[in-house]
């Protein structure tokens, strides 16, 4: 897969451990906009997804956190690779911590039919809310809100795909 970009906070040179958590992240784009997950609390956006458990592979991946948090079914034979961000920081909560995470994104299509939500309690805490979007929006949203504590880097990593996505017209109206 190709690497979009890296994400080097070099703020992590004092860690005595590492922690290793991938994602993969569903891009779902219709009618010129977005399929994203809001956090009505913090007045942000995520790409639907999530970490990748044990033993699972990335596209089970984005197929299961797609449906858990957005309530959207994935068409398996429709995901494509778009690409990975490699992110690594020193740890939000543990300071010892060195965070490292690849997140994969997949461009995928979804079924017409939705199921309900089944939210942790991090994301129903959060009032995580699945909305489509106009990707300027979520870009403006994510880099000039206010935020509160929740942490600004996934906001602008979410922010600097959604500009690739521009960039490689991805929301240009089809003829």
């Amino acid at each position: 897969m190709r690497l979009l970009f890296n994400m080097d906070s070099k703020d992590y040179l004092q860690c005595t451990y590492t922690y290793v958590r991938n994602s993969a992240r569903a891009l779902i784009i219709r009618d010129g906009k977005i399929a994203m997950i809001r956090s009505q609390k913090y007045n942000c956006y995520e790409f639907p997804g999530g970490g990748i458990e044990e033993g699972e592979n990335p596209i089970d991946t984005v197929i299961r956190e797609t449906m858990e948090e957005a309530g959207l079914l994935v068409i398996r034979d429709s995901v494509r690779e778009y690409g990975l961000v490699h992110r690594i920081q020193k740890g939000v909560e543990d300071e010892t911590e060195c965070f490292i995470q690849d997140n994969f994104y997949y461009l995928c299509e979804v079924e017409e039919r939705t199921v309900p939500q089944m939210l942790n309690d991090y994301e129903a805490d959060e009032c995580f809310t699945l909305v489509f979007v106009d990707p300027v929006a979520a870009i403006q949203a994510n880099r000039f809100e206010n935020h509160g504590p929740r942490d600004q880097r996934p906001l602008e990593r979410e922010a600097k795909v959604l500009e690739m996505l521009i960039g490689e017209g991805f929301f240009r109206k089809k003829e």
